[in-house]
């Protein structure tokens, strides 16, 4: 256990004390292994639970003295266990919050009425004892690094004495010693799943790919190329900017059966990319689909022919020297396709000068004058006219524009008081200038847009009657800029007197160079004048161009050095002013690059200043300013990042259980922006801080309601949160809060956690109960699009139970739904398709829909360019088909909808497919209709999709050909196409209702004999013997009818042969 946690476990610290157990998938695992261990350790082990460790483990628990029953002696707050060591010393002791424990049996018994405190005790157990085999045993079989002796030593000691205490001590030991292998093989084993990807490695697969490409039928592939010829030293063909991203390669794949596939090579796997853009000699690198471990995997995926041909391949594609030669097990990528910034230092002359080896290849890839790099890059005062010849891609060029720095400052300010003169006041501003981390850190937050990065303009008109106030500004900047510390504080005092809300105000400290100054005080060792200047730059940065300006002329900077000041009102001033600047892109990458995040997660846990310890109120304050900056900067994926490895979450977790207002709305929006992380979600549920979120539902603070809302609608993705937000009682204020009409952000965050809370039947019962079907059919109209995709949602899953499906045609929501059909907001689309399609499984609402002329909509959304749409539509029309009156003739009626059916069945998604394949069983239903897809060519296209490992699509498309086998010569077609024999490996699948769909669809196929012959052949009758047993009658029926046509073909065929 000691290596396990020293080695595999995750640790971080928060800025200040002792390290902590990060809130990882891995931790999670290890803690719920030595959690289990423990447990049965007094079970199992009985003798060895009695042993008394040599010290106790000490930790601080959340546990009081209400959770200890029979076997403790309870004092008010202080707990002991009957159980007494030799010493006469309690086993068990809880003072105040002070746990010791000192025997395996009182552990053992704890975590039992802990309950679903268990994980967090023992996370805080681990903490506090980093090597609990030296308190338990004794510090000589501590955990050391290098060659362990401590079991020779034990073996020695039992030889020598016969001790029982060094005997259970040896059993014991190994005892934890085994948990320990046990320990890092988990761990082992979860890494061994991180895969990543080298540039020879992928130049190996693809030479290997090419060997078995070109024409002919039984090739792989008709071609494979890169879209550059050109090779970087580091052996990438990607443009510098795009191996910033991990980026490796570019390929352009055309199989035999599909339209060309545009594909990236990245060290975390193989994706689709956008292709080129038309009018664009660019690439769109924006992924397009899942990632896949390499090229072979990603084909098998997209090309049914390419599995098809590589099975007749003489090759052995996944021979162990093989995979060892182009994987080598986790191997890590060269430090020059990662992020860091040195791959951009590591090009030579000799790059620059080198050709690209095909002409050909030229002609389609991007100009190689953009790809090949400069020496110039090194030169930090390169132009940006020289550097755009080196970019092509439209968004680097755009980020590079949007970084550029508009204004620097020169302003030499000595650090005493009597530096500030006029001298030091001048400022020069060359427009060129970069920022400090132009190439280190590109990627941010997924979920920033491009409108990120504000675009301020200045709305006053410049004209020559200006208002008082900038004159009066005016006056003060001299006094400003050239006079001693006394005059620059009077100055500074003065000016905080001016309405620095107003843009008259904001414009005149810019334009007359105070901005400057103002930041170049920031730098200086005398604090009064730090403080006026924050003080102003609090208040102005307001301003969309203050921010930016601030930015470029390096404030930020200079504000995260300020955290490490002794004076508390600096450090608050500070933080404050970074809240407010941080709020775009870059200025949220400058605040980690220097160092700001772990600064702003330390004031959270402050409790002193220098030696000064600070008042409840000072530490408040501190923690609200801190928490407003990190809410600020955790709008960035990365920041999130290390917010996380600061150790922020257990702080914002403590902060979280306060009564204030002012503080709590910082620590739930930086909460509720980071849940968009799993890691956060998983951390926000075992911190405990569900409870307190669903508790400050009933503030009274609209803005804190709102936050708490949002963080309950990402958290809620997870089915542990929202057991949990059930049992804290969330569900009911939620649903009071519907009422809330009004205030249109809070209504989106409520409505948002209530759909992600609905997905669980528990809580859809609850919501019943609390009437909030009724209260979101009444949201259902005069609601922006916002609202309404997340009270279509909610609808949808609350269409779980068959009553609340009979409450929504009963409070008149059928038609606002169909009428939401005709909207484009993808999302809504999606949430609108899949509550009419829920309502639809009750005749009476079938019957409203089809008046309205909902499936008409419903079809019509097929062709909808975006996936989701297409996919939600097709489920919603399968019990519109089932449950219509007419439904064959209300089918035909939608001229062209059969064809437009069947087409999308060449579809490259899954869920689409899936989909689809669910319709076309329920059409096929009407003999009419089967015959118009037939004619279609519906055969052929749902025989292509048989080799599949999705078992979702296997089951519907089990289903699709079972109800095609009925016409015609369908059965035959089918067997001719090959879907025969890829139909019998679904048996193989472990999902009960694959089996029972493909056991009606080999059941109509066995009714061609050639199709009998083909089943026999790959094993059918094996695989079918056992379901004849099955508890599912349908199962039953078709696996022995299907048994049975094939024993009537071999009777047949023997009664032919011998007569």
């Amino acid at each position: 256990m000691g290596a396990a946690l020293a080695s595999a476990a995750r640790w971080t610290a928060a800025g200040f004390g002792t390290g902590t157990l990060e809130i990882t998938p891995l931790n999670q695992s290890l803690l719920d292994q030595i959690i289990k261990f423990v447990e049965d350790f007094s079970t199992r082990h009985p003798q060895e639970a009695a042993f008394v460790f040599r010290e106790p483990l000490e930790w601080r628990t959340q546990l009081d003295s209400s959770v200890f029953g029979n076997g403790y002696e309870i004092n008010e707050a202080t707990v002991q266990s009957e159980a007494k060591g030799k010493d006469g010393q309690p086993l068990l002791l809880l003072t105040a919050s002070t746990l010791r424990v000192r025997s395996f049996d009182q552990l053992s018994h704890l975590l039992q009425i802990a309950m679903e405190k268990k994980l967090k005790e023992a996370q805080s157990c681990l903490e506090a004892n980093r090597d609990p085999i030296a308190k338990i045993l004794g510090a000589e079989y501590g955990t050391v690094e290098g060659e362990d002796v401590s079991v020779l030593r034990l073996v020695d000691k039992v030889k020598k004495h016969d001790d029982p205490e060094t005997e259970m001590k040896m059993k014991i030991f190994l005892l934890l010693h085994q948990l320990d292998l046990q320990l890092l093989q988990s761990s082992l084993k979860h890494l061994s799943q991180v895969v990543r990807l080298n540039p020879d490695a992928i130049n190996n697969e693809v030479n290997l790919l090419k060997d078995l490409s070109g024409e002919g039928e039984d090739t792989l592939l008709e071609s494979l190329e890169y879209t550059s010829d050109y090779t970087f030293s580091n052996g990438c063909r990607a443009s510098p900017w795009r191996q910033l991203h991990g980026e490796i390669c570019y390929l352009v794949i055309k199989p035999h059966d599909t339209d060309p596939l545009h594909i990236t090579c990245s060290t975390a796997g193989v994706f689709l990319n956008g292709g080129w853009q038309e009018g664009k000699d660019s690439i769109d690198y924006e992924r397009k689909s899942d990632i896949y471990k390499d090229i072979v995997t990603f084909l098998r995926e997209r090309s049914p022919r390419f599995v098809e041909n590589m099975a007749k391949q003489e090759y052995n594609f996944f021979k162990e020297s093989t995979s060892e030669k182009n994987y080598q097990h986790m191997k890590v990528v060269d430090a020059k396709v990662s992020s860091q910034p040195q791959n951009l230092d590591d090009f030579t002359e000799k790059n620059i000068c080198e050709k690209p080896k095909s002409s050909e290849a030229g002609r389609r890839s991007i100009d190689k004058k953009k790809l090949e790099p400069s020496i110039t890059w090194k030169n930090t005062k390169v132009s940006a006219s020289h550097r755009s010849k080196y970019f092509s891609d439209k968004a680097a060029k755009k980020d590079t524009g949007k970084e550029k720095r508009s204004h620097s400052v020169s302003l030499n300010i000595k650090k005493k008081a009597s530096g500030i003169s006029s001298a030091s006041a001048k400022a020069q501003l060359p427009s060129n200038r970069k920022s400090s981390g132009r190439f280190r850190d590109v990627s941010e937050s997924s979920s920033e847009s491009e409108s990120d990065e504000e675009q301020p303009a200045w709305h006053q008109e410049r004209h020559t009657d200006l208002p008082s106030e900038y004159w009066g500004i005016q006056k003060l900047a001299k006094f400003l800029k050239g006079g001693n510390p006394t005059a620059t504080l009077i100055a500074l005092c003065s000016m905080r007197d001016f309405n620095l809300a107003q843009e008259t105000c904001q414009m005149a400290i810019k334009d007359l160079g105070c901005l400057e100054v103002l930041i170049n005080l920031l730098d200086t060792e005398e604090t009064k004048c730090q403080i006026g200047s924050l003080k102003i730059l609090k208040e102005i940065s307001q301003n969309t161009l203050i921010r930016q300006t601030i930015a470029d002329l390096g404030g930020l900077e200079f504000m995260v050095k300020n955290l490490d000041s002794p004076d508390k009102e600096l450090k608050c001033l500070a933080a404050e002013t970074i809240a407010n600047v941080a709020r775009f892109k870059r200025a949220r990458r400058t605040v980690r690059q220097h160092g700001g995040i772990k600064k702003l997660v330390g004031l959270l846990g402050c409790v002193s200043v220098g030696s000064t310890s600070l008042t409840p109120s000072e530490a408040q304050e501190m923690a609200r300013c801190g928490a407003l900056a990190l809410w600020s900067c955790s709008k960035s994926t990365r920041n999130k990042e290390a917010i996380r490895k600061a150790g922020g979450i257990p702080l914002l977790a403590k902060w979280l259980t306060c009564s204030h207002a002012n503080i709590l709305i910082p620590v739930v929006g930086t909460l509720q922006e980071c849940a968009s992380e799993p890691s956060y979600r998983l951390a926000i549920r075992t911190e405990g801080m569900i409870e307190n979120i669903v508790k400050n539902l009933s503030s009274e603070h609209e803005e804190l309601q709102l936050h708490c809302a949002s963080a309950i609608f990402k958290c809620a993705e997870d089915k542990e949160t929202r057991d949990l937000v059930r049992q804290h009682g969330g569900l009911q204020p939620l649903s009071l809060l519907l009422g809330n009409s009004e205030n249109k952000q809070l209504l989106a965050a409520v409505t948002g956690a209530i759909w992600k809370c609905s997905i669980s039947g528990e809580n859809v019962s609850k919501f019943q109960k609390y009437k909030a079907v009724e209260a979101l059919v009444g949201l259902l109209t005069n609601q922006p699009e916002e609202v309404l995709v997340n009270v279509v949602g909610a609808l949808a899953e609350n269409c779980q139970e068959p009553v609340n499906r009979s409450i929504i045609r009963k409070c008149g929501g059928i038609p606002p739904l169909v009428k939401l059909l005709i909207g484009t907001n993808q999302a809504l689309l999606v949430n609108a398709t899949k509550a009419v399609g829920a309502c639809a499984t009750e005749r009476e609402n079938m019957t409203i829909i089809d008046k309205l002329d909902g499936v008409r909509l419903l079809w019509s959304l097929l062709k909808n360019p975006n996936p989701d749409v297409q996919a939600s539509a097709a489920w919603a029309l399968c019990p519109c088909i089932e449950n219509a009156k007419d439904s064959g003739e209300m089918v035909r009626s939608f001229v062209g909808g059969l064809e437009l059916v069947v087409n999308l069945l060449k579809s490259k998604t899954k869920e689409v497919l899936a989909s689809i394949c669910a319709v076309i069983a329920s059409i096929a239903k009407d003999e009419e209709n089967l015959a118009v897809i037939t004619d279609h060519g519906v055969v052929p296209l749902l025989s292509k999709l048989a080799n599949t490992n999705n078992d979702k699509l296997r089951r519907h498309l089990a289903e699709a050909i079972s109800h095609c086998c009925v016409w015609g010569s369908n059965r035959s077609s089918f067997e001719e196409n090959k879907a025969v024999a890829p139909l019998v490996r679904y048996l193989k699948s472990n999902d009960s209702s694959v089996h029972r769909a493909t056991a009606q669809a080999l059941y109509q196929l066995s009714e061609d004999p050639y199709s009998c012959i083909t089943m026999h052949e790959n094993g059918v009758v094996k695989l079918l013997l056992p379901m004849i047993g099955s508890t599912d009658e349908t199962l039953q029926e078709a696996a022995a009818g299907c048994i049975a046509n094939i024993r009537r073909l071999a009777l047949a065929a023997d009664k032919a042969k011998y007569g």
